[in-house]
């Protein structure tokens, strides 16, 4: 027997960043990391303070937001043009995207299934 673990009525980490992205109207293909990232921690500080635990797969994302945000803020000082870096938010963005499908996926075949 497998538990599932829900803050509010969050099935996950990217389930809450997902909500909080949407929230806050911003773009998925464009998350301003600074504000997201203080949102999403605000929220699991809020859950502690209601001494609701908070599951260690949130922490995980909150520790990857938090990198990203510091990945965004040093400065690039890549003098080979070749060499192109990528954006930190996109494999996050990625992962949104199909965790997004999946739930759209989820809510038709719910449908279908009544």
């Amino acid at each position: 027997m497998e538990l599932e673990f829900k803050i509010h009525d969050f099935e996950g980490p990217l389930d809450l960043l997902l909500h909080l992205i949407k929230e806050s109207k911003m773009d998925i293909m464009n998350i301003e990391i600074e504000s997201i990232t203080k949102q999403y921690v605000d929220f699991l500080n809020q859950q502690e303070k209601m001494n609701l635990e908070v599951s260690s797969e949130y922490l995980v994302l909150a520790a990857e937001l938090l990198e990203i945000k510091s990945k965004m803020l040093i400065p690039n000082n890549k003098i080979d043009e070749e060499e192109v870096e990528e954006d930190p938010r996109e494999e996050l963005i990625n992962r949104l995207l199909e965790y997004q499908a999946y739930k759209d996926i989820t809510k038709v075949l719910q449908e279908k299934e009544l």
